[in-house]
């Protein structure tokens, strides 16, 4: 039964991806918005529920560990087997924008997070955790970087729309047909990623995996479904820079609105997470910056691609050890 459950869930977490992809592409094409901005916000966000569920309920029934791992997990498995398994499939091109504001702000948030959560380093003896003004600290940080960046990517026009005006304008869709694509795409999401994690997670447990490995792994990558699911499509329907924008977006949102509103409700105590995890999340975009300088500048390659995917490989082994 677990196994016919999993099938549906990524069934679920399929269709809402593609409904998702092209409700979204249409909403930034009706209002003019780089595809990227509606990736980083719209997209991100909506993909990112399962892991503000996840950690908001864990933080408030007092498992700080799961809450942090479920986001340190989640941003881990976003770069090295999202954008692995995307940059395999099609390089991703960089654009300027992307080196200069939106990687190295994720660069600036993983730092964050390792700063504020590693207390024992400014004073022995301390309990490393995420307090209550750090949370503050996050969501404020979250919402004027947001603003920024909206304002300085600016609007253009569609990508589509022809420099010339010779050829005619793809119709746009109907308003309502784009609510419904993007709130059904974010439900099929949520709801088939759900059902793919418990199932997963039942499977694990039957097969005697420890629940602490299941919590890092399982729960992370199955809260990580739909940012897999919404980028693959939206590179396979050639919106690259929607995918990118989606994986940039969801680990900044997972660390200062997932993480920020989590210990603002509770404040988080590390637990079973250790500094070698935060120090892989910080590693994750520092690697992700440097793909841009690496032979075949502003793009990530194929090779590096495959790169990411080894290091996630080694990092799980290295935690099921």
């Amino acid at each position: 039964m677990d196994i016919l459950l999993l099938i549906i869930g990524l069934a679920l977490i399929l269709a809402g991806a593609n409904f998702l992809t092209d409700g979204s592409a249409a909403l930034a094409q009706r209002f003019r918005v780089p595809e990227f901005i509606i990736g980083l916000t719209i997209v991100a966000v909506g993909t990112s529920t399962p892991e503000l569920v996840v950690s908001v309920l864990s933080a408030i029934a007092g498992k700080s560990d799961v809450a942090i791992g479920n986001v340190v997990g989640s941003n881990i498995f976003n770069v090295f087997l999202i954008l692995g398994l995307c940059a395999l499939i099609r390089p991703l091109p960089l654009t300027a924008g992307n080196i200069r504001r939106d990687i190295p702000f994720g660069v600036a948030t993983s730092l964050l997070l390792l700063v504020l959560a590693m207390d024992s380093w400014f004073k022995a003896g301390a309990v490393d955790r995420i307090g209550r003004l750090d949370g503050i600290l996050m969501l404020v940080i979250y919402l004027l970087l947001m603003t920024y960046t909206i304002r300085a990517t600016g609007r253009t026009a569609p990508a589509d729309s022809p420099a010339d005006g010779s050829q005619p304008q793809k119709r746009p869709m109907a308003g309502w047909l784009m609510a419904v694509m993007i709130i059904g795409g974010l439900a099929g999401l949520i709801f088939g990623g759900e059902l793919f994690l418990d199932s997963a997670t039942a499977l694990a447990r039957r097969m005697g995996i420890s629940e602490s490995v299941i919590a890092i792994t399982l729960v992370a990558g199955g809260t990580s479904l739909p940012e897999l699911a919404s980028s693959v499509v939206s590179l396979i329907k050639g919106k690259s820079d929607m995918a990118l924008g989606n994986v940039i977006g969801s680990n900044i949102a997972n660390i200062l609105l997932i993480l920020g509103l989590s210990a603002t409700i509770n404040p988080l105590t590390m637990g079973g997470i250790t500094l070698v995890d935060l120090l892989v999340v910080l590693l994750s975009a520092v690697l992700l910056f440097l793909a841009a300088f690496t032979f075949r500048r502003r793009a990530v390659d194929r090779w590096e691609g495959a790169l990411f995917l080894v290091i996630y490989a080694a990092y799980i082994a290295y935690l099921v050890r």
